[in-house]
C-alpha cells in the first residue's frame, strides 16, 4: 500500500509495540498524528455505590506515549473514551458474566473503542488507523468491473501474524469490514523479539516495559475483585458432576469459568469446572487429571460475524465427518476458542436460526458459552470471522 498520500492516525498505548509502529512509519518518511485513548474509568461508581479503587498504569502509559511522540516530533492528543468503554465494553462483560458466560472484553474493545468510539471522535478525519496489533492484511483483486472498468475496491482480508504466540487476529475477528479497511498493522509481519530489538536499538522509552496482561483497563486490579465490586457475592454449592455429591461452596458462579483448574479451594484435587447451572446457582466440577467431562468435540456458535465475505460465499461449509478426523487430516476450516498459538482443524455446518455447528477433529478442553470461536481457512492464514459459542 502506498502510504505517502494517506492521513494516518497512530494509536499510542505507551507500550513497546505501538512505539515501534510510530518508528516504522516515520522511517518511511511519514509524519502521522498520534492519539492516546483514555479508557481507565475516573470516579465511576460500582454497583455498591462506592467508587472503585484503581491501581492503574495509565499515568505511566501516557508519559511513555508522550515521550515517543515527542522523539519523532509528532503531535499527541488524548482522546477520552472511558465513558464509552464503561457504557459498552464493561456493560457487555458484566451482563455476560452474570448470565454464566465467559466473555472476552478485549475483543469488544477493538470493535467498540479502538476502531469504534475513537473513529467517531477523531478517527473519521483519517484514512488509516495504525495500531500495534500482531496481525497482517492482504488485498485480493476480485476482477470485478464497474462500468467497464476494474473495480478499485479489492477485498481486504485479516490475516495472521508469523509470530504464532503473539498473533492477535482472534482479538480482531469481531471488527466490521469498514473498520478493517481503515486498519493498518505496521509491525504485524514481525516477530515479537524483532520488535523488542528495534525498540532497544532506537532507544524508545518503553523498550523494556513488560507486555500488558489481562483486561486492558484493569492494570493491576484483580479480575475477581473487579467482579465482586459490580456483582457482589452469591454463595452456592459446588457439586461433583458424576456423583451429585456436594464437595464445597462457591461465593458466586461468576468467579469460576468452564475449564478452570485452579482456585477452587477444594481438597483432594485436582478439580475441573465443567458446567454451571445458573438458575440453581450450582458450579459442577469433575475430579481427576484431565477428565473427559472437561472436553467437547461438538458445539454451536451463534451471531457469526463474517469479515470480508459472508460464509456462504467462502465454500468452507460442509458435512461433519462421521468420526473424529485424525490429527493433520484435511479440514474445511481451523478454529480457536481462546488466545493460544494452536489452530484446531474442524468442520463447520449450518444449524438453522443463524447458528453453525462446529465439529472439531479432536475433543477440545474448556469449551464455554460466551467464548468466541474464531474461524480461519485450513492453512490458518485468513480469518473469516467469529461467533459466540452456545451450548
Amino acid at each position: 500500500m502506498n502510504l505517502q498520500d494517506k492521513r494516518i492516525a497512530v494509536l499510542l498505548s505507551g507500550g513497546v509495540d505501538s512505539s515501534v509502529v510510530l518508528y516504522e512509519l516515520v522511517r518511511q518518511g511519514l509524519h502521522p498524528d498520534c492519539f492516546y485513548i483514555k479508557i481507565g474509568p475516573e470516579d465511576l461508581p460500582s454497583q455498591s455505590g462506592k467508587p472503585m479503587e484503581w491501581d492503574c498504569s495509565s499515568e505511566e502509559d501516557l508519559e511513555m506515549a508522550t515521550a515517543v511522540a515527542r522523539k519523532y516530533g509528532c503531535r499527541l492528543e488524548v482522546v477520552d473514551c472511558h465513558r464509552d468503554y464503561w457504557d459498552q465494553v464493561t456493560a457487555y462483560t458484566i451482563n455476560k458474566v452474570r448470565a454464566g458466560m465467559t466473555p472476552n472484553p478485549d475483543v469488544m474493545c477493538n470493535r467498540l473503542i479502538k476502531f469504534g468510539a475513537f473513529h467517531e471522535k477523531r478517527g473519521h478525519d483519517y484514512d488509516l488507523i495504525a495500531t500495534g496489533h500482531y496481525a497482517t492484511t492482504e488485498e485480493e483483486d476480485t476482477g470485478e468491473t464497474v462500468n467497464g472498468k476494474s473495480s478499485d475496491r479489492p477485498l481486504k482480508w485479516l490475516c495472521t501474524s508469523p509470530d504464532p504466540v503473539k498473533d492477535q487476529t482472534d482479538f480482531l475477528a469481531q471488527i466490521h469490514d469498514w473498520q478493517l479497511r481503515k486498519a493498518l498493522f505496521p509491525i504485524g509481519h514481525m516477530m515479537k523479539d524483532e520488535v523488542r530489538a528495534i525498540a532497544e536499538r532506537e532507544h524508545l522509552a518503553p523498550a523494556h516495559r513488560r507486555d500488558s496482561q489481562g483486561i486492558c483497563f484493569l492494570g493491576k486490579i484483580n479480575y475477581n475483585e473487579y467482579l465482586r465490586r459490580y456483582l457482589g457475592e452469591l454463595p452456592g454449592d459446588v457439586v461433583e458432576l458424576e456423583t451429585g455429591r456436594i464437595v464445597g461452596r462457591h461465593r458466586g458462579h461468576w468467579f469460576h469459568t468452564i475449564g478452570q483448574r485452579k482456585g477452587m479451594g477444594l481438597g483432594g484435587g485436582p478439580w475441573f469446572v465443567v458446567k454451571k447451572d445458573i438458575g440453581q446457582n450450582i458450579v459442577y466440577v469433575s475430579h481427576g487429571y484431565d477428565p473427559q467431562t472437561a472436553y467437547r468435540q461438538d458445539f454451536l456458535v451463534r451471531d457469526f460475524h463474517a469479515l470480508t465475505l459472508p460464509l456462504e460465499q467462502l465454500s468452507v461449509l460442509g458435512e461433519a465427518p462421521r468420526d473424529a478426523a485424525p490429527a493433520g487430516a484435511p479440514s474445511a476450516v481451523t478454529i480457536k476458542i481462546r488466545h493460544t498459538p494452536e489452530f484446531l482443524p474442524a468442520a463447520m455446518m449450518p444449524a438453522g436460526d443463524g447458528c453453525y455447528r462446529i465439529h472439531a477433529a479432536a475433543p477440545i478442553h474448556g469449551v464455554a458459552p460466551g467464548q468466541f470461536c474464531v474461524v480461519y481457512d485450513d492453512r490458518h492464514h485468513r480469518c473469516f470471522g467469529s461467533g459466540e459459542i452456545t451450548l
